[in-house]
């Protein structure tokens, strides 16, 4: 039963999973189907001086707050408009110093309840949905869950009293677990995380682990695209997790995080599960135990994080261990690898960065399915690490590839697209 609809899509009871989104017109790979912007949206405190506090821009020369030295803007319009939530946290962050520091879902969740506050009428991000409807799961949540909550809900109070009225306390339970079911990751082109936000119509989208679309982001604004073509009727799927690893781990970070199991092609057929999980041909072959051993073992793998010295370490030892079971394009060691080459990068080892970027990149591309960011943001690293290291027609190579699935995923004519195109012909 249609109850609402916007251009092309519309929502409706998806059978088995509650509310979705299907499509009234057709879709080519790279069309955009929804725009949304954001409800609310915080930017990390990390990437704070690189990228503009209200609309997400990044450039350099970022004017910054004159009270708080913390916030950076475009310019004065950007300021003005961030002002009526900046306010928030300006003063706060002045009263506390180095004791301010909510986390980024607290800081969000104080955004949410500033906006609703003066919201006279639905918003540009509740066509579809209402904040207000967005699914809780409180039932659901474990202890560890429910006790997290009670603390988000105590750091809210905490650092905003001064400046908010709340809610009574359950409904501010019910908006803390909203958040945390719906809310989402903002990234850049490199995946780099910049911030978090609520997009109440994107968040209608089910979860598949065979995805016909794809959410990114123009500024504080989601896109979703079409990464499939898509025919009227038919629903519209996003993915939730990412889809490196094998069906049982995806199942289960699946259930901790929105409560259900998957059941679309990939997790009913474990069609590439056999691949995810390659294992070395040892003599009469290995156990199943010692695999099974191997698995734990490497998902449990880099719990605690120390200094990255000691963490490329812990990295370097977990390969030689599961190297002795597992193949190299195994999920588990794609995973280790990547890690590796997180903290190589940390460490400006940029030889080291490469070493292991080449190994995970074939894998990545035959694993992910086609026009998969994490397949463009590996490109990415690989063209500007191979550049740094003055080996330019394979940075080149590298970066046409990343651009190639770019211009279907962001749209041609998004800025990381012309970044990206200057970057490659500066370096020719």
């Amino acid at each position: 039963m249609k109850t609402g609809s916007t251009g092309g899509i519309a929502r409706f009871d998806s059978p088995g999973k509650g509310r979705g989104l299907r499509a009234t017109e057709p879709y080519k790979v790279g069309d955009l189907l929804l725009a949304c912007p954001a409800y609310a949206c915080v930017l990390s405190v990390g990437e704070r001086g690189y990228i503009c506090e209200h609309c997400f821009a990044r450039k350099e020369g970022l004017s910054k707050c004159g009270k708080c030295k913390k916030a950076f803007y475009c310019n004065v319009e950007c300021q003005r408009k961030d002002w009526p939530l900046h306010k928030l946290e300006c003063s706060a962050m002045c009263a506390f110093g180095e004791d301010w520091c909510p986390s980024e879902t607290v800081r969000l969740v104080a955004r949410i309840i500033a906006t609703q506050v003066t919201q006279k009428e639905r918003s540009a991000s509740e066509k579809l949905l209402l904040l207000k409807d967005l699914e809780a799961h409180l039932d659901k949540l474990d202890n560890e869950k429910r006790e997290m909550n009670e603390l988000d809900v105590a750091g809210l109070h905490h650092f905003y009293s001064k400046h908010l009225d709340f809610p009574e306390h359950q409904a501010l339970l019910t908006l803390f677990a909203q958040v945390n079911c719906n809310g989402f990751t903002v990234e850049d082109e490199e995946l780099s995380h910049l911030g978090s936000a609520v997009f109440p119509d994107v968040a209608l989208m089910n979860h598949s682990c065979c995805p016909n679309v794809i959410v990114v982001y123009r500024g504080t604004l989601a896109e979703v695209r079409a990464v499939q073509a898509i025919s009227p009727g038919e629903e519209i799927f996003t993915s939730y997790i990412d889809l490196l690893y094998p069906t049982e781990d995806r199942n289960e970070r699946l259930r901790d995080s929105y409560y259900f199991n998957c059941d679309c092609r990939e997790c009913t057929t474990k069609s590439k599960d056999k691949v995810k999980l390659k294992l070395r041909k040892m003599g009469d072959g290995l156990r199943s135990e010692e695999v099974r051993k191997m698995t734990r073992y490497a998902r449990n793998a880099i719990e605690d994080f120390p200094p990255p010295a000691e963490l490329l370490e812990m990295c370097e030892l977990s390969l030689d261990k599961m190297g002795a079971v597992f193949e190299e394009s195994n999920v588990y060691m794609l995973h280790m690898m990547y890690q590796a080459m997180g903290v190589c990068l940390y460490m400006e080892d940029y030889d080291g960065a490469l070493s292991y970027g080449e190994k995970v990149i074939k894998p990545f591309s035959q694993l992910y399915p086609p026009y998969s960011l994490n397949v463009a943001s590996m490109h990415l690293k690989l063209g500007r690490l191979y550049m740094a290291l003055d080996r330019t027609l394979a940075g080149t190579t590298a970066l046409k590839k990343a651009l190639e699935i770019m211009k279907v995923v962001y749209g041609k004519d998004h800025s990381y697209i012309k970044e990206l195109k200057e970057e490659i012909s500066r370096k020719k």
